[in-house]
């Protein structure tokens, strides 16, 4: 068996080491790419009104097509969902609109196509068979993996078009052979409540020997593993009899596929359960060694409030970020284990970059792939080849290093995320910074946390609002206070400008009642819709009126 693998990853390991080669001309097979594109769509609606007949050239490109944002292309979207897929597309037809996760606005539709797909599932294959040769021993084709997946098919456009989660779609259209190796049937997308999902996720995981946890947002494998300690005596009992427990909210056409899929494992509850009383807990490190899996997640931008719980469930696997993926595409492709650092995917999409300083300039330097320099921060305007145009996606990306020529970027975080009270211009990518280095500075962190300004007559000030049971000990929490305002200062001179002014007050931690910050992340989805699993807290919220519509139990600190 280890053999026929083997031998199947082959001509897969050959396509990533194509792919590596080309990383020595960026500029060349940007270039190239770009004309396919271009000459691709030519007759749609969108390539007519931009004169894509004339294009010969980058520079042709730039004058013919504006940078813009989803609402340019919005009346042309609007044509396709009702049919009229020439509109936008050169394909014959649009398989799903991918809906965007709502993290920051109302969902946005993004066609996905034949060819988005092929592009996808090509570099999807390369990180694939790059974690495969990086991790031998305990990632194996033929060991099972865990994802959960959102819903496909959430409703349908005029003209019939599927909406949804494009992890879930693409679940369901892999070959039998590959989606084996998914223990989590697809089907789970369709329950809508969260706890239910995560258990019964758990349910089909539960004695199998799982190799790879995948989860683009690792909050997901957080609640993950807390459902299974805390529903572990009704999971086995599951487990034990071959069966989902009657009182989860499924609905019951899901609920009957999933029941056709149980068995019994009367000999993996019996060890399980000699864990469990052995230890008074039952984590995924307690089920699935962590010298023997792997975890694959986003690691940049606000993640680190999450990556630092996940030893104290998981222990301390490897963990390779999925790179900077977007309903709108796959951006990059991490090699390496432990950073966000990803190459740029330049086989699959046309990319552009403007300074950060730049970006609400009048006339902005713009940068091709080969033009960026190491160490400096961009906003990212990838061009695809399913109808997306100098597309400002609002991500801004960091410069890290280089694979031949082709740059290597982690993801910053959203640009658009500013506080600016007194003129200190403070960025989500200042705070998760700041709050990330004084966790390693003082060994305090909290599990989550939202900075927001707080408007007052004497002194405004920024807070820092935590839940209760992170802030059970006010002597630690100031101590991770003043090491955060310390880095905030070293990150950003406009804000240190402003204390040492006094026209800011020092940070406080205000302290909110226990599940106060989910209950802010389910009003959020619910007014922009999107999936949970791909749902990105905000870190930095730029208004006062956060400040305000929360419970503040107390303050510490100032």
């Amino acid at each position: 068996m280890l053999r026929l693998a083997r031998l199947a990853a082959r001509p897969l390991l050959a396509r990533a080491r194509r792919f590596q080669e080309s990383c020595a001309d960026p500029e060349a097979v940007q270039a190239k790419l770009l004309r396919d594109i271009v000459a691709r769509q030519t007759a749609t609606g969108f390539g007519r009104d931009h004169g894509f007949a004339d294009i010969r050239t980058v520079a042709d490109f730039r004058r013919r097509v504006p940078v813009g944002d989803y609402e340019r292309l919005a009346p042309y979207i609007e044509r396709v969902k009702a049919g009229d897929t020439a509109a936008l597309l050169a394909d014959d037809r649009v398989r799903l609109f991918a809906l965007t996760s709502g993290t920051t606005a109302a969902r946005k539709f993004i066609p996905i196509t034949d060819r988005y797909l092929a592009d996808l599932k090509r570099a999807w294959t390369i990180w694939g068979v790059r974690a495969y040769r990086d991790h031998r021993p305990r990632y194996l084709p033929l060991r099972p993996i865990v994802q959960l997946v959102g819903d496909p098919d959430e409703f349908r456009t005029p003209a019939g078009i599927p909406c949804g989660n494009l992890s879930g779609f693409t679940a369901g259209i892999q070959r039998r052979m590959v989606r084996r190796q998914y223990v989590v049937p697809a089907s789970v997308g369709k329950i809508k409540e969260a706890a239910a999902r995560y258990y019964v996720a758990l349910r089909f995981s539960l004695g199998t020997p799982v190799a790879l946890f995948l989860s683009a947002n690792p909050s997901t494998l957080i609640n993950l593993a807390r459902t299974l300690n805390d529903y572990s005596d009704q999971l086995l009992r599951d487990l034990h009899n071959g069966t989902l427990d009657p009182r989860l909210d499924i609905p019951p056409n899901v609920r009957a596929q999933l029941t056709a899929r149980l068995t019994r494992n009367p000999a993996a509850t019996r060890t399980l359960s000699r864990v469990a009383d052995r230890l008074g807990r039952l984590y995924p490190k307690d089920v699935w060694p962590d010298d023997t899996t792997l975890i694959g997640c986003w690691t940049g931008g606000s993640m680190g409030p999450y990556l630092r719980q996940l030893p104290t469930y998981y222990g301390n696997p490897p963990v390779r970020d999925l790179g900077l993926v977007a309903s709108e595409g796959r951006f990059t492709i991490p090699f390496a284990d432990h950073t966000p650092s990803g190459v740029l995917d330049i086989a699959t999409h046309y990319f552009e970059f403007v300074p950060e300083a730049e970006m609400e300039a009048a006339n902005p330097t713009v940068l091709g792939a080969h033009e960026l320099a190491l160490g400096k921060t961009y906003f990212i305007l990838p061009t695809t080849a399913a109808g997306l145009y100098r597309y400002h996606i609002s991500d801004l990306v960091r410069v890290t290093g280089f694979l031949g020529r082709t740059p290597t970027v982690e993801f910053v975080g959203k640009g658009h995320r500013f506080a600016n009270l007194t003129g200190e211009k403070v960025s989500e990518h200042h705070v998760t910074r700041a709050m990330d280095a004084a966790a390693t500075d003082t060994g305090v962190s909290v599990g989550g946390y939202i900075v927001a300004p707080v408007w007052d007559e004497a002194r405004p000030y920024y807070a820092v609002f935590v839940e209760e049971p992170d802030a059970a000990d006010d002597g630690r929490l100031n101590v991770l206070l003043t090491a955060f305002e310390k880095r905030l200062a070293e990150g950003n001179t406009e804000y240190e400008a402003k204390r040492d002014s006094r026209r800011l007050g020092p940070v406080r931690a205000a302290v909110i009642p226990a599940g106060g910050l989910a209950a802010f992340d389910r009003d959020r989805l619910s007014k922009t819709g999107g999936s949970p699993e791909q749902y990105k807290r905000p870190c930095l919220m730029g208004d006062v009126a956060f400040a305000q519509s929360m419970t503040v139990l107390r303050e510490v600190g100032g």
